[in-house]
């Protein structure tokens, strides 16, 4: 419910009386990525859109302002799973407000694990995202890939695999501990890493792992190479809830990289 108010007040506040009404189709477009087939019988493929000059979708967790994109697989064929790899978002900041994502263009790559390695591949769906610059737009992409064969190399998607955050060991992460408090409308974590810093502002987001769970903009300070950072999580009934340390995904985001640590433990 918080996102949504804030979302609306982030499209009220930020639409000029005399501005021209957008469609999606002028600042967005968007293609499925053939990509290649792996070694276990699954396949690489890509989300690529292509945005106008000044314009921004999200990752999948957005922030306060964002909206994530959803993905609906009805019509597909032969498809058991689906992995997305995000490349490195950017941290935004509007109206006092902070969103995660992507500017001018986002190439996510999507691991698809077939029922039946054999059988040809069928992605077709559709994709509902936000785009915004001074205003946000609802977009939807629909897309209908055949995939069959081994494909071919793509140097595009090998550009966003290798763009997505690294690990905190690979940062230098030597531990991390979570201390969660419960509020009056649900809980505070605390996390504590102990990880060098890295160059520029870091920002820290926390995912539950858990769907429809509310998550405030995180706090964040640093001593020397401990690095703390705080935030909220509401669920929908607004009242403390058990949290899955093992399901918390705690991102730091900064100029040149992104760490992304999976799990919590605590102190």
């Amino acid at each position: 419910m918080r996102q949504i108010i804030l979302l609306s007040a982030l499209l009220c506040g930020t639409l000029p009386p005399a501005a021209r009404a957008f469609s999606p189709e002028e600042v967005m477009a968007g293609q499925m990525r053939p990509g290649w087939q792996l070694s276990d019988g699954g396949h690489m493929t890509a989300l690529h859109l292509t945005l106008a000059p000044g314009w921004k979708t999200y990752w999948r967790s957005p922030g306060d302002a964002g909206i994530p994109p959803m993905f609906d697989w009805t019509g597909s064929e032969n498809v058991k799973t689906v992995l997305f790899h995000w490349p490195r978002p950017h941290v935004f900041h509007l109206n006092g407000l902070q969103t995660v994502g992507y500017k001018g263009e986002l190439v996510l790559p999507i691991e698809v694990t077939p029922t039946d390695p054999t059988r040809p591949l069928r992605l077709k769906g559709s994709v509902e995202l936000g785009v915004c610059d001074d205003i946000c737009l609802p977009a939807t992409f629909d897309f209908d890939l055949a995939v069959q064969g081994p494909g071919a190399p793509d140097p595009v998607i090998d550009m966003a695999l290798a763009d997505r955050p690294i690990s905190g060991k690979s940062a230098g992460l030597s531990h991390i501990g979570c201390v969660i408090d419960p509020i009056a409308d649900g809980i505070r974590i605390t996390a504590t890493l102990d990880m060098p810093p890295a160059a520029g502002e870091e920002v820290v987001v926390f995912e539950s792992g858990k769907a429809g769970i509310w998550v405030s903009e995180a706090a964040s300070s640093r001593d020397g190479n401990r690095l703390m950072a705080s935030a909220e999580m509401v669920p929908p009934q607004g009242t403390p809830f058990s949290l899955d340390r093992s399901g918390v995904t705690v991102t730091v985001i900064s100029d040149h990289r992104a760490v992304e640590v999976r799990g919590c433990p605590a102190p």
